[in-house]
């Protein structure tokens, strides 16, 4: 007895991968850029004297496929303003926590986030 088997559609074609993936890389984007924004956006409401220097030089970063970062570009006193530096030991500024405080949150919206943009990519596994 012999058995015929015939596959087809998203999963067999190669679709639903790509989706997945596609879906998996805008997720990361976003969520990555709406942290850059916040950061952005808290450092603004935060900073006593702001020149926009600062604030200007907060990016997101791709470090691999799925890894984007937020950074402030390396600025030499960002450290400092964090709150990590060495100089914060040895002032009374102890640090304004912007990142830490920012990654909080987004660790929050991360989920509602994705689930928001699911939809868009089901559709294209069907």
């Amino acid at each position: 007895m012999d058995i015929d088997v015939r596959t087809s559609g998203p999963i067999f074609d190669g679709r639903a991968q790509r989706a997945a993936r596609d879906y998996c890389r805008r997720v990361d984007n976003e969520i990555a850029e709406h942290a850059a924004n916040q950061v952005r956006q808290t450092l603004h409401t935060v900073l006593r004297h702001p020149t926009g220097y600062y604030e200007s030089q907060i990016r997101v970063e791709q470090r691999g496929e799925l890894n984007s970062i937020v950074t402030d570009g390396g600025v030499i006193y960002g450290p400092w303003l964090e709150g990590v530096g060495s100089r914060n030991r040895t002032t009374r500024f102890k640090g304004y926590f912007t990142f830490r405080r920012v990654r909080q949150q987004i660790q929050a919206e991360a989920g509602p986030l994705a689930e928001r943009i699911l939809p868009l990519y089901i559709s294209r596994m069907e």
